[in-house]
């Protein structure tokens, strides 16, 4: 299998990815004297400016919650949040390579663990800002209690996505650099596209026909059942994403070892 070597590789190399991730993240904040708060600052910003913008014109559709207290704002987050990881990790994983092309020029190391440091560093400022969002919920009344373990497989499902999307959109994206360009437009299309700040039951029947179509509604609908009605949500939903992902990370593992020796190249 050729994921073996890379597996095998990462751990070898695992004391390289983790401090690399710590070098980026004190060397992000070093001169900075808020610190780790601008980690939090911009998704705290976007929360709390898509909850009172559409806070009062979507409450009505969160049908059977009109008296949970801040229902739409444990909705949205749920959303927000998984949405931003997503986009973070993917936005970083489609330059990673252009963006480090001095290193790979110089220095000799597998080339897998750019992606991982990537993932790693996405997951440390996700696990920031998903601390405060639990803080919420538990002061506002609202913990979910044992389901919360439900996030462990949702979140290893998504990054798995994410890293096999951004490893062959990555790779692509050395050789045609337009890819880069064209995933930054397409990612904010498919937020729109994605129940995050609506509801889904609240689309017309055709509407919901072409948007069951999109993988990440599955994924996100998961974590808002979770945190909003405090329940383990339907894995049984989750399968085709399940499938999708595999099917990526064979995909996009393929085409990187098959092009990472023309990176050098090409960089």
């Amino acid at each position: 299998m050729p994921g073996l070597p890379m597996l095998k590789a990462l751990w070898a190399y695992r004391g390289f990815v983790w401090s690399s991730v710590m070098r980026e993240f004190h060397g992000k904040y070093r001169e900075s004297l808020l610190g780790a708060f601008w980690s939090v600052a911009n998704p705290l910003t976007m929360i709390v400016i898509y909850t009172v913008v559409f806070g009062q014109l979507m409450r009505p559709s969160l049908a059977g919650h009109e008296q949970t207290p801040f229902a739409f704002s444990i909705y949205l987050c749920a959303g927000v949040l998984t949405w931003g990881l997503f986009a973070e990790m993917l936005g970083r994983l489609n330059g990673v390579f252009i963006e480090h092309g001095n290193l790979i020029k110089k220095s000799n190391f597998p080339r897998i663990c750019l992606p991982a440091i990537v993932a790693t560093s996405t997951l440390v400022n996700f696990g920031i800002v998903f601390g405060l969002y639990l803080a919420f919920l538990a002061l506002i009344g609202h913990w979910p209690g044992w389901a919360l373990l439900a996030v462990i497989p949702l979140l290893a499902l998504q990054v798995l996505f994410t890293l096999g999307l951004g490893i062959f959109l990555g790779t692509l994206n050395v050789f045609f650099r337009d890819v880069g360009q064209l995933t930054g437009i397409a990612v904010q299309f498919w937020f729109w596209l994605t129940p995050i700040v609506y509801m889904f039951d609240s689309l017309p029947a055709p509407a919901r026909a072409v948007l069951r179509f999109n993988p990440m509604n599955s994924l996100v609908s998961s974590y808002q059942t979770l945190f909003l009605n405090q329940r383990m949500p339907d894995f049984n939903n989750l399968i085709p994403f399940a499938v999708l992902t595999i099917s990526l990370l064979i995909a996009g593992g393929w085409f990187f070892i098959s092009r990472v020796g023309e990176l050098v190249d090409e960089l």
